[in-house]
């Protein structure tokens, strides 16, 4: 998780507590993320949506070359 300090407007303040309200989260990080995703799907580029992090495949364990060469034929 990444943590930020932001500055903002009252009256963003007050739009953020009324996504905060409407949709019954418990905190404003939850209306921001929901903004977020909002914004992300309404505007961003197809390609852009998917800006998540690739996942690390598993290690393989093997003890020898031949072993190696098995795994990967």
């Amino acid at each position: 998780m990444v943590k930020n300090i932001i500055n903002i407007s009252e009256r963003e303040d007050r739009i953020v507590n009324i996504v905060k309200a409407k949709f019954g989260m418990k905190n404003k990080n939850q209306a921001i993320g929901l903004i977020i995703q909002k914004y992300a799907q309404s505007f961003l580029e197809p390609s852009l949506q998917q800006i998540e992090k690739p996942q690390r495949k598993n290690a393989i364990k093997a003890n020898t070359l031949e072993e190696v060469r098995k795994i990967i034929e």
